[in-house]
C-alpha cells in the first residue's frame, strides 16, 4: 500500500507512522514528491486494518499499488531516479553514453580503448573482466586483473567504470574497481547476486534477460530496490524471438513503456541488440529518438582480432561519427551529451 501524509507533516510524525506500519509486519520506503512524504508499505497486509490507517494523524490518503514491482513504480514516485555514475546524471537531459571492449584483453588493447572512446565524448567506459560465455572454452576473462587495468585506463582519461559481475561472492571485488556494478542478461534472475547487489552502495545497470517480459525485468528491479539499493539502471539489450538474421530483437517499445510504468531510468545496447557492427550506429539513434536515457556500446581497436563479440563491435572511428550524429539528434528531443572529455588524472599506463 502506499500512505501518503499530509504537507507540511512533521518529521517526528512521519517517523511515528512509518515505525507503527513496521510494527505491522511492513517493509516500508520513503519518498518525498512535490513537497509530499510518501511510504511504500509492502508485504502481508491483510491483518492491517487500512480504514483506521487512514485516520491516523498525518495521514491523508491510503492507496493501491496496483502493479506487483511496487518500489520500481511511478506509483510510488511519480518522479524520474537521476543516478549520478562519474560525471554523468543518468535519467537527467543528459545523455549517459557508456563504451569498451566486450572484454578486457590487455593493457595496450584497453588503454587505446579508453583514449578513443573519450576523446569522442562517453563518460563512461565498459569492459568485462569476468565474461560469461555459452562455449566453456571461449575466453571468459582476466579477472581482478582485468579489472585494475580497466580502472587504470579509465582514471587516465577521465571515465567511470561499469563492468559485469557474475556471482554473488564477486560483488566486492567488482564493486572495489567499478562505479557501476553491471547484471548481465544470463543473471538477470539470479536472485542471491540480485540481493547481494542489492545491499551494494555503487548503482546497478540492471540488463534484460534473454527471454524477459518487462514485468519480469521490473520485479527484477524490484528484488535489488528493496535490499535497500535504489540506484538501478535498466538496460534493454535486446531479446530472442523466432528471427535470426540479427543476434537478437532489440525491443525498443521497452523504452516508453517502461518510462510510463518506472521512475528508473533505461539505456539501450545496440551491440547485443543486433549483433552486427553496421547496424548499431542506426539502432542506436533510434534508441535517443524514442527516448532512452543512454547507451551502452561495444567499441574495440582492432575488432576482428577481438577475443570475444568482435562482430558487434564498433571501430573507433565509427563511435566518433555516432557520437557526432546524436549531438545533432539530442537537442532535437531536449537532450544533451555530457560533459566534454576532462583532463587525464589518476594512474599513468
Amino acid at each position: 500500500m502506499l500512505v501518503l501524509l499530509k504537507r507540511g507533516t512533521s518529521e517526528p510524525v512521519a517517523s511515528d507512522i512509518a515505525s507503527r506500519l513496521r510494527m505491522s509486519g511492513l517493509a516500508v520506503y520513503r519518498t518525498d514528491h512535490d513537497g509530499q512524504v510518501r511510504l511504500g508499505a509492502v508485504g502481508d497486509g491483510a491483518s492491517v486494518d487500512w480504514d483506521t490507517v487512514r485516520r491516523w494523524p498525518g495521514v491523508e490518503e491510503v492507496r493501491k499499488i496496483a502493479v506487483p514491482f511496487k518500489l520500481a513504480s511511478r506509483t510510488f514516485q511519480p518522479h524520474d531516479t537521476v543516478i549520478s555514475v562519474g560525471r554523468c546524471a543518468i535519467g537527467s537531459a543528459q545523455l549517459a553514453l557508456m563504451a569498451g571492449p566486450c572484454s578486457v584483453e590487455g593493457e595496450e588493447q584497453v588503454f587505446t580503448i579508453a583514449e578513443a572512446v573519450a576523446r569522442a565524448g562517453a563518460t563512461v567506459m565498459r569492459g568485462g573482466a569476468y565474461k560469461p560465455r555459452t562455449s566453456p572454452y571461449s575466453f571468459q576473462g582476466l579477472g581482478e586483473e582485468g579489472l585494475k587495468l580497466l580502472r587504470r585506463a579509465a582514471d587516465a582519461h577521465g571515465l567511470a567504470v561499469v563492468s559485469e559481475v557474475m556471482d554473488s561472492q564477486l560483488v566486492p571485488l567488482v564493486a572495489r574497481y567499478a562505479d557501476n556494478l553491471q547484471v548481465g542478461a544470463r543473471n538477470m534472475q539470479n536472485f542471491s547476486l540480485l540481493r547481494e547487489v542489492g545491499r551494494a552502495t555503487k548503482p546497478v545497470l540492471l540488463k534484460r534477460g534473454l527471454a524477459a517480459t518487462i514485468e519480469e525485468w521490473l520485479m527484477s528491479a524490484e528484488h535489488v530496490i528493496s535490499h535497500g539499493n535504489a540506484q538501478v539502471i535498466l538496460c534493454e539489450r535486446g531479446i530472442r524471438t523466432f528471427e535470426t538474421y540479427t543476434r537478437n530483437t532489440l525491443d525498443l517499445n521497452a523504452i516508453p513503456v517502461v518510462k510510463e510504468l518506472s521512475h528508473l531510468p533505461v539505456i539501450v545496447d545496440p551491440s547485443h541488440g543486433t549483433g552486427i557492427r553496421d547496424m548499431v550506429a542506426p539502432m542506436a539513434r533510434a534508441a535517443i529518438a524514442a527516448g532512452a536515457d543512454g547507451l551502452i556500446i561495444e567499441v574495440h581497436n582492432d575488432p576482428d582480432h577481438a577475443l570475444s563479440d568482435g562482430a558487434q563491435s564498433m571501430f573507433p572511428a565509427q563511435f566518433d561519427r555516432l557520437m557526432a550524429e546524436l549531438r545533432i539528434i539530442a537537442p532535437a528531443i531536449g537532450r544533451s551529451i555530457c560533459l566534454e572529455p576532462v583532463a587525464r588524472r589518476g594512474w599513468a599506463r
